[in-house]
């Protein structure tokens, strides 16, 4: 599906175009660490770094259950992803708004584990267990899924504001 884009003049350079959508989907497969902002149970912000994986028009990744991205994500799943260059003048920034749901078909699993090997390596391998990810210590991860109801694109150096809308 393809998002509304919309170029938000008020944070754009004079002559600025949006960035399509195909160049921001591109760099959601590509990067290689994200972060992770969600909202702890007393409203308290909690930001971590992640690895994730682009797959059927949604970010995926894991962790433990008992990690505070998990509590958090129990009594509020909606979430951010970042991604982007931290250089002033060139890259493109990105965020993903959403919510997290938990992906426990073992199919769908299986495709994101070999999903997390093929861009990681085999650092990264994962095992499939009863709606989990099972490392080679034999710790369970849950794996959770943020379709973007929103992203945020900043251009840095022809500095252009973009937004994607999903409905």
């Amino acid at each position: 599906m393809e998002p509304t884009t919309e170029l938000d003049a008020r944070f754009s350079a004079e002559n600025a175009a949006a960035t399509p959508w195909a160049e921001a989907r591109e760099q959601l497969e590509n990067a290689e660490t994200y972060w992770l902002s969600t909202v702890r149970a007393d409203g308290r912000p909690h930001v971590t770094t992640l690895l994730a994986v682009w797959q059927d028009g949604a970010l995926h990744f894991c962790t433990g259950a008992e990690e505070q991205k998990a509590r958090n994500l129990e009594t509020n799943p909606n979430c951010v992803l970042t991604t982007g260059a931290s250089a002033l003048h060139e890259g493109l920034d990105l965020m993903v708004e959403g919510a997290a749901e938990r992906v426990t078909d073992q199919g769908t699993l299986k495709r994101l584990a070999d999903a997390w090997e093929a861009k990681y390596t085999s650092e990264w391998h994962f095992d499939v267990g009863d709606g989990v990810f099972v490392n080679v210590a034999g710790g369970e991860a849950l794996v959770f899924a943020v379709a973007p109801a929103k992203v945020l694109g900043f251009r840095k150096g022809d500095y252009a504001q973009t937004r994607w809308r999903f409905r």
